[in-house]
């Protein structure tokens, strides 16, 4: 078994149950002690557990996806409006697993669109729309998240090719880096980036700083960033001036929209 699917198997245990010991996560993964404690500090080193006498304990603090997206609802629909008017049709978009991305999905009904995704409710969204070719991604399920993710997800990417990527995130840091909470999820987010000629970020004033200890990218790697008029303006400048567009929205979807440095 590859580290990856190990790490994804012991935070899985640990949010279902708060703890565990390094002899159970030993036996349900079928490795020895030892590698299991190497991997309990990896983990501990990106900040997505704690290691205790004889195991570890979960730090991760994030939301379920459904908990998620009652969050900041309007904001979001109103990020995913401006995001629905830069694709056009006929084109290819790939969006990942986010609350906001998701709320960009709704918006894509009736389009001449090839969608990639591995996200669930993206999948759910769009199954019935016989204008949208979709593609679901393989891998683990990852039901909280309501989403696909690890190495069959990568492999995928690899072989397809998009012209837009649409991404969310946990935090976004004062020099632009882009971050998450969940260690496992971002090769896969890595490997979205990598397939899509242009990557939007799609978040919104509680993204700033966020929450995350992972690293997804940088600056460098974004072409967009969609977000509110609200948030951090100094983050959203030092992005503006690494070469990313940044486009501000309004609280709502019914107003207008602006764009920083313009």
């Amino acid at each position: 078994m590859l580290a990856e699917q190990r790490h994804q198997l012991i935070l899985r245990a640990l949010r279902s149950g708060g703890t565990a010991s390094v002899i159970d996560l030993s036996k349900q993964l079928d490795v020895s002690a030892a590698t299991v404690r190497r991997d309990l500090l990896k983990l501990e080193g990106d900040g997505l557990l704690s290691r205790v006498h004889g195991g570890a304990v979960i730090e991760e603090d994030r939301a379920p996806f459904d908990e998620a997206a009652e969050v900041q609802v309007a904001e979001k629909d109103s990020i995913a409006a401006r995001a629905a008017e830069l694709i056009e049709d006929g084109q290819s978009v790939i969006l990942d697993s986010g609350t906001t991305v998701h709320r960009l999905a709704r918006r894509l009904h009736g389009r001449r669109l090839t969608v990639i995704t591995n996200s669930l409710a993206v999948y759910e969204e769009l199954s019935a729309d016989e204008n949208i070719a979709l593609m679901l991604l393989g891998g683990m399920v990852i039901r909280e998240s309501r989403m696909l993710d690890g190495f069959m997800a990568e492999d995928n990417l690899r072989q397809v090719h998009a012209d837009w990527t649409f991404m969310g995130a946990c935090g976004i840091r004062s020099g632009g880096q882009v971050m998450d909470t969940t260690v496992a999820e971002v090769p896969s987010r890595r490997a979205m980036i990598a397939a899509g000629d242009k990557v939007a970020l799609l978040a919104d004033r509680s993204k700033f700083p966020g929450s995350g200890m992972v690293k997804i990218c940088g600056p460098e790697d974004l072409d967009l960033l969609i977000t509110t008029a609200s948030a951090d303006d100094a983050t959203c400048m030092a992005l503006n001036e690494a070469g990313v567009r940044v486009i501000t929205t309004p609280p709502s979807a019914v107003d207008g929209w602006a764009e920083v440095g313009v």
